[in-house]
């Protein structure tokens, strides 16, 4: 059942090279047996072939106060077949990061209530926006000279703007988002529709649906978690 999630957080120093791990399901992750794909793109020249050397450069050399890298969760419509999920996946890709250095994982685990694909993309990305100027690793999270940029680091691409500003990128990307997602369904003959907008703006009076957790779940006996999916047919 298609039902939007679009959520946009941030990483701090030195959780970049993990996190990428995570997302496609390396290392210690290795063990779930969740991942549908995972890809990466736009890595500067020396780190072109090889996105785990970028993080942990990353890692080292952004400034501590500053986010080493952000991230797009996005719940992937079940009505999709899986090679329909994975255009979708690229068109999200080229949309939501353009052509910043990123990495991806789509996740496909089962729901531990109604035992379906509960399938998500993971999209991390550098906010360094390539220029063309060819830098050392170190160089590349320097901090961005707007008079010399060959001297400097690669901008960020929020540098030098509000919260009014940010606010309003955010709600274009979730719009982009729904919109991208419904024209999937739409091409595949299917009626579901997602959006973006919260439950008040849609005009419907009702509590947003809590969001459990595995942990909880796992406590739930089998009548209560019939019960609970029943409650959300209905809604």
């Amino acid at each position: 059942m298609a039902s939007f999630h679009h959520r946009i957080k941030s990483g701090k120093k030195g959780s970049a090279a993990e996190h990428a791990a995570y997302i496609s399901r390396h290392g210690k992750h290795d063990k779930h047996e969740d991942l549908v794909a995972s890809g990466y793109g736009n890595m500067p020249p020396w780190a072109k072939e090889d996105p785990d050397l970028f993080w942990k450069t990353a890692d080292i050399y952004e400034r501590s106060n500053g986010a080493v890298y952000r991230e797009h969760e996005v719940a992937l419509p079940s009505e999709l077949t899986a090679d329909e999920l994975l255009e979708l996946v690229r068109e999200l890709v080229s949309e939501l990061v353009g052509g910043k250095p990123h990495q991806y994982g789509v996740h496909g685990p089962s729901s531990s209530l109604e035992d379906l694909a509960n399938t998500h993309l993971h999209l991390m990305y550098s906010d360094r926006t390539p220029d063309g100027v060819d830098r050392s690793p170190k160089q590349t999270f320097s901090r961005y000279n707007p008079t010399h940029p060959e001297k400097g680091g690669c901008k960020k691409d929020s540098g030098g703007k509000n919260r009014l500003e940010l606010r309003d990128q955010v709600i274009e990307t979730r719009r982009k988002s729904a919109e991208l997602q419904n024209a999937a369904l739409e091409k595949y003959g299917h009626e579901a529709r997602v959006d973006h907008r919260s439950l008040r703006q849609r005009g419907i009076e009702r509590r947003p649906e809590r969001h459990l957790g595995q942990a909880c779940i796992r406590k739930m006996s089998a009548a209560e978690k019939e019960a609970y999916v029943q409650e959300r047919r209905k809604i």
